[in-house]
């Protein structure tokens, strides 16, 4: 198979990787003769314009960025036809690494162009699409302190922000309703889970599916923050936390998430709602380009 592709890109993000990714995917297009333009983008609303005008003609949009741009083209061509091609050019690059696409630009290049398109999934909260992990708490106050760090490069920015973020944590509790059925717990986060792994590498729900039709919910109840950081952290790293009896896993299609103090719900890498927030799930609404089985 062979497509048009239209390749997206936001020249500022990740410090200019996603820039400098053009050239590689760029020369292996040519090679194999595929018809493609480049698109600069200046904010994710342009960015989810253009996708939606490629997907009106008929061009595949590529997504050359991080998780956070992957999940904004999600939200302008999900419900549609269209697919959805991704060139990781992120720090993180969760949603490509849980779907098995090439880090190399070329390489993801050639697959956006070649590969076979499968329906997944898509996350929603209070209107904003996302892709992979939507997580309050502990969790959001790490994301915001990595978006604001310049001076650590690569996935090094997740660790240094979860260390700064624990050295000030205190316990929040959070109420949870997930299709009508309430929770609570007092600890360090929710994650809502459309799929495995964010964070760089942290697969904090190894059970998730990514076209299930359903949400993992993942509550973090509070333990010692030495025991947090030298115990719990490392295993989210392999998937082996959720034996830890201090967390709590459900599943649903509809979750509801409110604190006794404000927060703001993060989903891949990006803030998307103020608590309270409902997060929703769209079953196989966006077809994604993936390496052949």
């Amino acid at each position: 198979m062979s497509r048009t592709l239209a390749l997206l890109v936001n020249p500022a993000a990740a410090g200019g990787k996603a820039l400098r990714a053009v050239e590689p995917a760029r020369a292996e297009l040519e090679r194999l003769k595929a018809d493609f333009r480049v698109i600069e983008t200046s904010s994710g609303e342009h960015a989810k314009k253009e996708a939606r005008d490629a997907a009106a003609q008929g061009v595949t949009p590529v997504a050359i960025g991080g998780d956070g741009l992957v999940g904004t083209l999600a939200g302008g061509v999900a419900g549609s036809d269209a697919e959805l091609g991704i060139i990781p050019a992120g720090r993180g690059n969760d949603f490509a690494r849980v779907l098995g696409i090439p880090t190399d630009p070329a390489e993801a290049a050639r697959l956006a162009y070649e590969g076979e398109s499968k329906p997944l999934d898509v996350g929603d909260v209070d209107g904003k699409s996302f892709v992979g992990i939507a997580s309050v708490g502990f969790d959001s106050d790490a994301n915001r302190i990595a978006n604001e760090v310049k001076l650590v490069r690569g996935n090094l920015v997740y660790a240094y922000a979860a260390l700064k973020a624990l050295a000030k944590w205190k316990p929040a509790r959070f109420e949870v309703n997930i299709d009508g059925t309430p929770q609570e717990v007092t600890g360090y986060s929710v994650g809502i889970c459309n799929s495995k792994a964010y964070g760089g590498g942290m697969y904090a729900a190894p059970q998730a599916v990514l076209d299930d039709g359903q949400l993992d919910v993942i509550l973090c109840a509070a333990v010692p923050k030495r025991r947090f950081l030298f115990r719990t952290l490392p295993k989210v790293f392999k998937g082996t936390h959720l034996e830890d009896p201090n967390f709590s896993c459900f599943k649903g299609q509809v979750v509801e998430v409110s604190a006794d103090r404000p927060f703001v719900l993060y989903a891949d890498g990006d803030p998307l709602a103020d608590l309270p927030a409902t997060v929703r799930i769209s079953p196989r609404s966006l077809r994604v380009i993936v390496p052949k089985p």
